[in-house]
């Protein structure tokens, strides 16, 4: 778990840093990060039939490294949706959602179209920690999407990139929602079932990694839904990530 809480921790911030970086530097970043998806890409095909603990880790680290790589083509603009603009004031229901889902559709369905791939290429493979890995980061992350949409106690936009301030237009009101109560709820259980499941495996076998892995993940979830409802930054976490976006907002 401390493994997984660790890169964690230092992918976010890199991803911070590049996507806070001067536009220039953008297809630089774009370009590396492709390299490192295909690579991720390579990383979970190549381990898909072993059972080892290096090749459940290969597998986790190859679908965090795909992961990194759609997060560097949103937040850099590259791959968001159509629509770049505010939301309309007077917006409201479902036109006020579609505008919405007009801001990152692309993203949307490129995350669901690598997911299914995925699994897909791993199907009753031995070792399916990759698509596992990349799949649960896809439903929490959909789940924290939908939340901010709705509107939550806290939204911290720390990390937000400049150039995507116009997303913050979409976010609902600053309230609490039954929502937001159910997913933190959901996403207990799912860690609670995960643990039982790590604790449940032989220690130290390839399945009591990779089920730790996936409850480290679930538990991160639950704190990332934590966040919203509690007066909590992310800036507190990944200031250090921000050095260049907070030097030019001081100019």
């Amino acid at each position: 778990m401390v493994v997984t809480i660790a890169v964690w921790f230092l992918a976010t911030g890199l991803v911070a840093w590049l996507d806070n970086l001067e536009r220039r530097t953008f297809p630089r970043s774009l370009a590396l990060a492709g390299i490192a998806g295909i690579g991720g890409l390579i990383a979970i095909l190549a381990t898909a039939q072993s059972v080892s603990v290096f090749a459940v880790y290969a597998g986790f680290i190859g679908a965090l490294m795909v992961w990194a790589w759609h997060e560097i083509s949103f937040l850099t603009g590259a791959v968001a949706g159509p629509r770049r603009t505010l939301c309309p004031a007077e917006a409201t229901g479902w036109e006020r959602f579609n505008a919405a889902t007009a801001t990152i559709i692309h993203h949307e369905i490129a995350l669901a179209v690598t997911a299914v791939l995925l699994i897909a290429l791993t199907w009753n493979a031995p070792n399916q920690i990759g698509a596992m890995v990349f799949s649960l980061l896809l439903v929490l992350r959909l789940s924290t999407k939908i939340n901010i949409y709705l509107g939550v106690p806290n939204m911290s936009t720390d990390i937000l990139p400049a150039h995507l301030h116009y997303l913050t237009s979409y976010f609902g009101p600053n309230h609490l929602t039954a929502t937001l109560l159910a997913t933190i709820g959901a996403t207990l259980a799912l860690a609670a079932w995960l643990g039982s499941a790590a604790l449940g495996s032989v220690a130290g076998s390839a399945d009591a990694v990779g089920a730790s892995l996936l409850f480290a993940f679930a538990a991160l979830g639950v704190l990332e839904h934590l966040f919203l409802a509690l007066p909590f930054r992310d800036g507190a976490l990944w200031g250090w990530a921000l050095p260049r976006r907070q030097h030019l907002g001081s100019q």
